[in-house]
């Protein structure tokens, strides 16, 4: 059976084009032009892919995503957005997105992107990372540390996949902001430190033990320290 993607996007050239190609790559596809259309097709029957535009005539991208997230946590979303929505590309991670492409972008970028975010759909094996008492489920979005669970925004949960991904190896801010941010993010660096502080509240705050170091002038690594034993 062929996977299906929602393309909501109010330039009807644009949409067209997407919907011309994905249906050329085997994909069974639907279209809106508004975001309460898209919430209205994104209702009528199951889909594998959701294609998201920002700037939506009626309902707004980012209330389409919160519409979406709250009955499907893990249906891959990929934004579409101009070139300067720094913030609401920020916002739209924030918000549960999986991925997001620039306009104009190049038809193979997305269509490698739409791939990459099938595969993980597709592999129902849930992942899990352990780190001493630090656990985390990739497929439920769950983390616990000793049995205490900890909620984490979804950019602070993909951060601290990626140091639970790599423990004990040191990774460059350089790293973390590709693998994390991606690879076109524009906006301030910085933004790395302030959600390390973020992650250290929340899985180290009180412990004896912390597992979320910085290594100065190079990055971060995940790895066990005693503070007591230190002192």
């Amino acid at each position: 059976m062929a996977e299906r993607i929602l393309i909501i996007e109010d330039e009807k050239n644009i949409a067209r084009v997407l919907e011309l190609e994905l249906n050329y790559e085997g994909y069974e596809t639907a279209v809106a032009h508004t975001g309460s259309e898209g919430l209205i097709k994104f209702r009528e029957q199951e889909w594998d892919l959701v294609l998201l535009d920002l700037m939506l005539p009626e309902i707004h991208g980012l209330d389409v995503l919160k519409r979406i997230r709250s009955s499907e946590e893990k249906l891959p979303v990929i934004l579409l957005t101009a070139k300067n929505d720094v913030k609401d590309k920020v916002a739209g991670l924030d918000l549960g997105a999986n991925d997001y492409v620039t306009k104009p972008f190049e038809i193979e970028e997305l269509l490698a992107r739409i791939r990459a975010n099938l595969r993980l759909k597709s592999n129902g094996n849930s992942e899990k990372h352990r780190f001493h008492e630090l656990e985390l489920d990739e497929i439920s979005r769950a983390v616990t540390r000793g049995g205490r669970q900890i909620e984490l925004t979804p950019r602070e949960f993909d951060l601290l996949l990626f140091l639970m991904a790599h423990p004990k190896q040191v990774l460059t801010r350089e790293q973390v902001l590709n693998a994390v941010w991606g690879y076109d993010y524009f906006g301030d660096t910085n933004v790395i430190d302030v959600y390390i502080r973020y992650l250290r509240k929340k899985v180290d705050a009180g412990e004896r033990t912390t597992y979320i170091q910085t290594v100065r002038g190079v990055g971060y690594v995940l790895k066990e320290q005693d503070n007591e034993a230190a002192k």
